[in-house]
């Protein structure tokens, strides 16, 4: 498909954003105030609205939102050059470095089969550059979303060779884990909270393991799973309104009837 606009027009679009932020940070007084640390948690905001858009496919909503995250990157980078610290080229740069370093098979003699092994040359090559990650594990935030950091830890770690041959193979790890599980929920759960915690973890992120090994994101496929649920349960409510009951004045018979109902509409 060809580019909806030319890459001159493209540079341009950037150059004038760039521009109006300059104007905003001199003018504007919210503007004027931002620090790198009163933008992170809008920053984060933005990312999950554009997680969003994405897993909708709403295109209009992620360009909308992309320009959203866009803004905060030259955000960031304008803050930055005021302090001499580093710009937007700076930025750049250091990306294209990076892009160029971690792709010898494009920029470089080295031979790969597929993208498996373009995944585990990246995971070498981080582990080699200057300023770059000291472990396999070390370039993965703490503050990521559980889910999504269970996915990291084992993609790493799957990346440097410590991962199943067989698919299949990970099922034992599943029901060993729900084994243990289970057998700490059936002791009372006020002397044995901590361990019945520590083994519903463990049967999670042998799940997110699971996942991984058949193509799946643990944390996509709960946020579709989330959505259509509380689409399924906005139709309770809404046929409950319409029979003239309150939900606490519904059997569960009931509800569940009305739950069917709204599969079936789907």
């Amino acid at each position: 498909m060809p580019d909806l606009h030319s890459r001159e027009e493209q540079m341009t679009a950037f150059g004038k954003l760039l521009d109006i932020l300059d104007i905003l940070r001199v003018r504007c007084p919210w503007d004027r105030k931002q620090t790198l640390h009163s933008l992170r948690p809008n920053t984060v905001e933005e990312v999950y609205e554009l997680s969003d858009a994405l897993l909708k496919e709403d295109y209009d909503a992620i360009s909308k939102e992309l320009g959203d995250v866009l803004l905060h990157v030259v955000f960031y980078a304008k803050i930055g050059s005021e302090t001499g610290a580093f710009d937007i080229k700076d930025v750049c740069d250091k990306l294209v470095d990076k892009l160029i370093y971690r792709h010898p098979h494009i920029f470089g003699e080295a031979k790969v089969k597929d993208a498996h092994d373009v995944e585990q040359n990246w995971e070498q090559l981080k582990l080699k550059e200057k300023g770059g990650n000291k472990t396999v594990l070390s370039g993965v935030p703490a503050s990521l979303p559980s889910l999504i950091k269970a996915y990291r830890i084992q993609e790493k770690v799957a990346n440097v060779g410590f991962d199943w041959d067989n698919p299949d193979e990970v099922w034992d790890k599943v029901y060993e884990e729900i084994g243990e599980l289970r057998s700490e929920l059936a002791k009372p759960a006020e002397e044995n909270r901590e361990r019945q915690e520590m083994e519903f973890g463990d049967f999670l992120f042998s799940l997110v393991n699971a996942g991984r090994k058949y193509g799946l994101d643990a944390d996509t496929a709960l946020s579709r799973t989330n959505d259509k649920f509380a689409r399924r349960f906005g139709h309770i409510e809404r046929r409950a309104g319409e029979l003239g009951k309150t939900l606490g004045e519904m059997t569960l018979a009931e509800m569940d009837d009305l739950y069917r109902e709204a599969k079936m509409l789907e």
